[in-house]
């Protein structure tokens, strides 16, 4: 499959850890990787959100557990969870660690390929 035969699903897909990680985001031009650990509220709160922004935008969407591969916890420096990471072509391009957001916030944040994005 090349990429421009992948398919983008319509709701969040499992990764394991970094393998499926860059699989996966080289499998898509635009990814939207959503860092969270099991037992946050935070991160129970936004899966729903990273469910809509699946449906809502053209950003293939991934939840991944970085305590089942550290590695990753200080390769895309992950110092609170929920962390969205915004790739594109393969290159991170942004980033989202500000807690709880609602779909709007992060819709905004998929369109305009990560640049800031303020919501006041």
């Amino acid at each position: 499959m090349t990429d421009t035969d992948a398919i983008t699903p319509e709701k969040p897909v499992r990764l394991e850890d970094g393998d499926d990680l860059d699989a996966f985001v080289a499998e898509h031009d635009l990814a939207l990787v959503d860092f969270y650990t099991k037992g946050c509220s935070l991160c129970q709160a936004i899966e729903p959100v990273v469910g809509n922004i699946a449906r809502a935008t053209d950003a293939a969407v991934a939840m991944l557990n970085p305590r089942d591969d550290l590695d990753l916890v200080d390769e895309y420096d992950v110092r609170s969870v929920p962390t969205l990471l915004l790739f594109e072509d393969g290159e991170l391009v942004g980033r989202m660690a500000e807690g709880f957001r609602g779909t709007e916030a992060v819709v905004e944040f998929v369109e305009s390929r990560g640049e800031s994005v303020r919501s006041d």
